[in-house]
């Protein structure tokens, strides 16, 4: 068995421009992430699929049971993969994830999804702080814009403000190009 993983983090409907909290360039971010998939797959790295889910029906979006908590079908999982559902921004947080990957031997992750700003940032950060090799495939992440204090900056500039930390410190930061011709982080 493989010691990597690729986690898919919250590709669900809602982040589409038919959702309710449209992500920036989402349907080029579930390509890659497709892409990513499909490679996972074929070599037979342990796959998980995280979906976050809003506590209450009043939420913005993500809300329970809704057609837009659901992962998105470019990304949907096969039999067998597991789903993990979430209710932070950190995926390890209050989730099995971290039992999981260390019962598989897992020793490195891929992570790919949304958004960057808060689920993959939060996510990346604590699998390296759990001991994990990382390796973010940054254009199979997407971002959204953001505001404060009358300040508005760019869904591009949010994923670049988010990447490059990440990069200096946390994971080996690639595209997904890079990541399939085997440049990623290795156990």
């Amino acid at each position: 068995m493989t010691k990597r993983a690729l986690i898919l983090v919250d590709i669900q409907n809602d982040y589409f421009d038919a959702g309710l909290w449209p992500v920036a360039h989402m349907e080029a971010v579930a390509i890659n992430a497709a892409r990513l998939l499909d490679r996972a797959r074929s070599v037979g790295d342990l796959v998980i699929h995280i979906r976050h889910e809003m506590g209450s029906d009043q939420a913005p979006f993500f809300r329970p049971g809704s057609a837009g908590a659901e992962i998105h079908l470019a990304v949907a999982p096969q039999e067998g993969e597991a789903v993990i559902t979430k209710a932070r921004p950190n995926s390890f947080q209050g989730t099995d994830l971290l039992e999981r990957l260390r019962g598989a031997g897992i020793e490195a992750v891929t992570i790919c999804g949304a958004m960057s700003q808060m689920c993959i940032d939060a996510t990346t950060r604590a699998a390296v702080d759990h001991g994990f090799a990382v390796t973010l495939a940054e254009d199979a992440c997407g971002a959204k814009e953001a505001a404060f204090g009358g300040v508005t900056v760019s869904a591009a500039q949010v994923h670049a403000a988010f990447m490059a930390p990440l990069a200096m410190s946390y994971a080996k930061v690639m595209t997904t190009d890079e990541v399939l011709a085997g440049s990623g982080a290795r156990p």
